[in-house]
């Protein structure tokens, strides 16, 4: 197992990514519930910039699970069809929304437990959602929060329900609300895969990851 961050170190960069996101938001563009759970459904394996360009035609006819019902799978799948994996994602938003329209009265419940019950919702999802939607301290671990922990050496493990479980633990409560926005926005546009902005980091005076310590060795 790598050398982890020690206590006093999380506790610095939990500090410093506050500091850094005070307020960070998801970049999915919503305007109920439901849109938000359609737009996270179909973000996966497909960026939010991609999701927000198809979205307003989607939401103009499909606002509400009643609506996504009234205009049938085949019309959902038209205005979906240029994410990636389209046609699950039909069924997925399609039949969640009978079991939402039939069992809870067209309301997306607000509780995790009943969340991960229905169909094509798993502990991401309902997490993001309640997240998201109710600023709850949920974490939902997806892939930059997921290379972000290893990379950064918050923690260490082979699943996304290992990291969350950990995070649980090891973030203070009082961040829990925000941290997982707070890494995937750092994850996006400044810790990224390839090309880590290092010069650009907001959270570098408080980062141990090796690869910055391999770019300190590059500068002249």
């Amino acid at each position: 197992m790598p050398d982890l961050m020690t206590d006093a170190q999380r506790n610095r960069f939990w500090q410093a990514l506050q500091a850094a996101y005070p307020q960070p938001a998801c970049e999915l563009i919503f305007s109920n519930p439901w849109e938000l759970m359609m737009a996270i459904i179909l973000s996966a394996q497909t960026t939010d910039k991609q999701v927000n360009r198809i979205t307003p035609a989607l939401f103009r006819e499909a606002s509400t699970p009643d609506q996504t019902l009234a205009i049938g799978m085949e019309r959902v799948r038209a205005l979906v069809k240029s994410v990636n994996y389209f046609n699950n994602k039909t069924r997925a938003i399609f039949n969640l929304a009978q079991v939402v329209a039939d069992r809870f009265g067209g309301q997306i419940p607000a509780d995790f437990d009943t969340l991960i019950t229905l169909p094509g919702i798993g502990r991401k999802t309902a997490s993001v959602f309640l997240n998201v939607a109710y600023h709850a301290p949920f974490i939902g671990v997806d892939t930059h929060v997921f290379r972000l922990c290893h990379r950064l050496k918050i923690c260490v493990g082979k699943k996304p329900e290992d990291i969350e479980r950990q995070l649980y633990r090891l973030v203070p409560k009082d961040y829990q609300a925000d941290v997982a926005l707070s890494l995937v926005l750092l994850g996006r546009y400044i810790c990224k895969a390839a090309k880590p902005l290092c010069a650009q980091c907001p959270v570098y005076g408080a980062c141990v990851a090796d690869i910055k310590a391999d770019i300190k060795k590059d500068k002249p």
